[in-house]
């Protein structure tokens, strides 16, 4: 593809390694508005410590013009077709929850790790975010994007990912068909099958996206920087199904593919 934000190579790297750092996918001048209302909506003080009492703060979606601009900028667009498909992906309107997170000496206890869920049956409870499912086919979610609204380093809590445990969780779910697993049975081992797998993190300056593979486990830490890390968390929603055979065409559908040949 012409112009395409991603190489060749980087996009082979998604299929095999479950994500893709985008850099300048958004201008850091977007990251700067966003962060001034999100900071008015923590409740906290940008310049009193004092008031960062908690180690994480989690606000909700957000589309006012900064978060709807950064979400769709033409870097993201193109890079989204590349791994889904042109035509094949919803537009973003704006950016999902903000786990914004504070340097803090105590665990905020919502750093395991998991993959993120997109799907309930009829008879499932819908407030039990545990007992919302993943299947094979991924139904209802495209990709799960990480966009960094400040400059995340090694010790500003992160987003930690397995890599290629993208791989495992394909295989682990395809036995249970349409139906899928819920969150509360995926965790039940603490995602073990992955538990081997090279960790990294997360990091880059406000304006870098990461686009991970719907299975890709991942998980928060502590804080233990000293300015608080904002980052959205949406994920790509799918205008059709995805196809895992062998007319599996798009990097995402690919990589569930090759995942289940090689079982």
């Amino acid at each position: 593809m012409t112009g395409a934000p991603l190489s060749d190579a980087q996009v082979e790297r998604f299929v095999s390694e479950g994500f893709v750092r985008l850099d300048d996918a958004f201008p850091r001048a977007l990251a700067d508005e966003g962060r001034a209302i999100l900071w008015k909506e923590t409740g906290c003080d940008p310049d009193d410590r004092t008031t960062w009492t908690r180690p994480v703060v989690r606000l909700g979606g957000y589309a006012q013009p900064p978060f709807a601009r950064a979400a769709s900028t033409p870097r993201i667009c193109a890079a989204l077709d590349q791994l889904v498909g042109e035509g094949r992906w919803a537009p973003l309107l704006g950016l999902g929850t903000f786990p914004i997170r504070f340097p803090s000496e105590v665990s905020s206890g919502d750093d395991g790790w998991h993959i993120d869920v997109s799907f309930a049956l009829p008879e499932d409870d819908p407030n039990d975010f545990m007992g919302w499912r993943a299947n094979v086919t991924s139904r209802g979610r495209a990709l799960l994007m990480l966009f960094l609204f400040s400059d995340v380093g090694e010790d500003d809590a992160p987003t930690r990912i397995r890599v290629g445990s993208h791989v495992d969780l394909a295989r682990r779910l395809a036995p249970a068909g349409d139906r899928g697993m819920t969150l509360r049975e995926l965790a039940a081992n603490d995602f073990a099958e992955s538990a081997e797998r090279p960790v990294v993190f997360a990091t880059g300056p406000a304006g870098t996206v990461y686009l991970c593979h719907p299975f890709l486990v991942h998980a928060a830490q502590r804080h233990r920087g000293t300015t608080p890390r904002f980052l959205a968390q949406p994920p790509v929603f799918p205008k059709a199904p995805l196809c895992i055979g062998e007319a599996a065409s798009t990097p995402v559908e690919r990589a569930i593919r090759d995942a289940l040949r090689t079982t």
